[in-house]
């Protein structure tokens, strides 16, 4: 799936569909939504029940798709998103995932035809052209740029990115694996990190830092810097302790995370070409949101030598998730029967 296109015809989507199942499977929730295609062409897809589950209190999908389904009609089609790459045979290479994940064992644990994969982030990008205005944040650039390239890009269990590509066409979208390369630093303090990162380990990736779990490593490596032990486990707890200044560490975790993560979409941007516009989706972002604005964010995805002039056109902004990823998962469904 990784480095994959699909188009999405322009023209409104077909209304006679079955209602259908979409889910999206993150490393610590999956959100299911009951859907089907709705007249209206800025918002094509209609969510007509919703629920969201946590991983750790179900031994699979098919459980907790089932829970979902129970006393209701079952509909022949599921749409799942979900972090990774799809084989040739419908599972799943993770890492970020709690339980393997197989197309075909949820077709027949749940009896249902037709289980589709697409990644998790592939399917945000498909929704990022319905999100309102009202549902953003803007960080820097215009309040609107011309129809062009748009990276959609998130840290959460990992780091998801999707480029969504407008053509005469329709859309296309490109997922990618940009948390996995090598994580690229600037200052002295980011350098010393990853070396004491790579006492533990050969490559430190870009979600390796910049994700929930990440923020856990960042933290715990400044904590190794300063010959302290970390007393704080989890990535909310180090947030909360940051925002309320409770801890000088977390706080320095947190600022940390927010430079390099400007640096990184900065990259990436440029590498896209992502001319449209920067999503910034899900995650901790939300939570953090007057954090990051008063952070190093900005400067870092400014600071590319002579393409500052180009990324200063680009607008980029922080979207809740909410819903993002079962609208873009049945997006891109519907797209695939109208195609």
């Amino acid at each position: 799936m990784t480095a994959a296109a699909h188009s999405v015809p322009a023209h409104a989507l077909p209304a006679a569909v079955p209602p259908f199942l979409a889910a999206d499977v993150g490393g610590t929730h999956v959100r299911v939504a009951r859907v089907q295609a709705s007249q209206d062409p800025s918002h094509p897809v209609q969510v007509l029940e919703y629920r969201k589950f946590r991983n750790a209190d179900y031994p699979h999908l098919s459980a907790i798709l089932a829970e979902f389904l129970a006393g209701g009609a079952r509909p022949a089609h599921c749409v799942v998103a979900t972090a990774g790459v799809a084989r040739a045979d419908g599972t799943v290479i993770t890492a970020n995932l709690p339980w393997p994940l197989s197309a075909r064992q949820i077709e027949r644990d749940l009896g249902l035809d037709q289980v589709y994969i697409v990644n998790d982030f592939e399917a945000v990008a498909y929704a990022a052209a319905q999100v309102d205005a009202s549902g953003v944040l803007q960080l820097t650039g215009p309040a609107t740029a011309p129809r062009g390239p748009t990276l959609v890009v998130g840290p959460g269990t990992g780091l998801g990115a999707a480029v969504w590509i407008p053509t005469a066409h329709g859309a296309v979208v490109l997922a990618t694996e940009a948390g996995q390369p090598t994580l690229a630093t600037t200052t002295e303090l980011e350098m010393a990190i990853v070396r004491q990162m790579l006492g533990e380990r050969s490559h430190v990736s870009v979600e390796h830092a910049l994700s929930g779990p990440g923020l856990i490593n960042l933290y715990r490596a400044l904590c190794a810097l300063h010959g302290q032990a970390p007393s704080l486990s989890t990535p909310d707890a180090i947030t909360a302790a940051a925002m309320a200044d409770q801890d000088a560490l977390a706080r320095q975790s947190l600022e940390v995370f927010c430079g390099l993560l400007g640096g990184a979409i900065g990259d990436m941007a440029l590498q896209y070409g992502s001319t449209g516009g920067v999503y910034l989706a899900g995650g901790i972002l939300p939570q953090i949101r007057d954090f990051l604005l008063n952070s190093t964010f900005v400067e870092r995805f400014l600071n590319k030598g002579p393409m500052r002039e180009a990324l200063e056109r680009i607008p980029v902004k922080v979207v809740e998730h909410g819903q993002l990823g079962v609208i873009g998962a049945a997006s891109w469904y519907l797209g695939r029967l109208d195609a």
